[in-house]
């Protein structure tokens, strides 16, 4: 069953959680469909985590679509869901273009970050017939990729709850509450008709999303997010020992191998004028 919106909203309304996770590539992709993961997301986290930018700021809307191809390619039924990259928002037109671009090529919504100052953005985008996520608490776009935890103050709390409630009247249908305090994420989630998505803002969110490279153990660990496998100590280890046989001759064995039946390689032999006594000039012929 494809999940749309509908079901995202039905999960909040009967207080199921909602699965959210980065994705950059078709088989990563593959894997998230088939364990049931609700929300596959392409994020612009994709120019930090896979493509060596210094921050998501260097990300382009080619670099966006390019990767949102791919991971088309794995989706089913999950809802789909894209960044839009910096720069790719400012102006209401501006927005929808890009938006619709990836709509086009599958995409089922758009992410955009910022507070209050979105409203417009989000209006013009809803008012073009597209799903939006809003995004506000730390917005590694605006605020880089030092993250400070959001919602600290009475002032703060204010802004973010009013930030919540007029982005979700300007027609967002999702919104991503990042490094934001517990509380005021409960406070926003249960003020809001729409699904709250946390990242480092509690347990009291609709749904979690993390970076795939931070569960699978890629990188630097961060207190927010929970390491499930060591992909990257068990990935260098494998890539040793791969180099280390090669060099010593014991990858490849005969069972990685195949062959050519003796009387046609003798034919061929033939062909080249080699003598029948000649040996095959193997590297490591002792190794099987």
């Amino acid at each position: 069953m494809k999940k749309d919106i509908r079901y995202l909203h039905t999960k909040k309304q009967r207080h199921e959680p909602i699965t959210v996770l980065t994705c950059y590539d078709y088989p990563t992709a593959c894997l998230q469909e088939k364990a049931g993961i609700d929300i596959i997301f392409v994020g612009d986290s994709v120019g930090t985590n896979i493509l060596g930018y210094q921050s998501e700021t260097e990300v382009t809307m080619a670099d966006m679509l390019h990767h949102l191809k791919a991971v088309r390619r794995g989706v089913t039924d999950a809802y789909l869901l894209v960044d839009l990259p910096f720069a790719a928002d400012r102006k209401p037109a501006q927005a929808v273009t890009n938006a619709n671009l990836f709509v086009s090529h599958g995409a089922d919504g758009v992410k955009l970050e910022g507070g209050i100052e979105k409203v417009p953005i989000i209006a013009a985008l809803t008012e073009a017939g597209i799903e939006t996520c809003a995004h506000i608490g730390h917005n590694p776009q605006i605020h880089g990729t030092k993250a400070a935890t959001h919602g600290k103050t009475v002032a703060k709390a204010k802004q973010l709850i009013k930030a919540a409630g007029a982005l979700t009247e300007a027609g967002a249908k999702l919104i991503v509450l990042e490094k934001i305090t517990e509380e005021v994420s409960q406070l926003i989630t249960e003020s809001v008709s729409i699904p709250t998505i946390g990242i480092g803002a509690g347990r009291f969110c609709d749904g979690q999303v993390l970076v795939i490279n931070d569960i699978l153990g890629i990188g630097p660990a961060f207190k927010h997010a929970k390491r499930y496998q060591e992909y990257g100590s068990l990935t260098f280890e494998a890539i040793c020992r791969y180099k280390e046989e090669v060099e010593g001759g014991d990858f490849p064995i005969d069972a990685n191998v195949a062959h050519i039946a003796p009387d046609k390689l003798a034919r061929v032999r033939k062909w080249l004028q080699l003598p029948e006594s000649s040996v095959s000039n193997q590297r490591h012929p002792a190794r099987q």
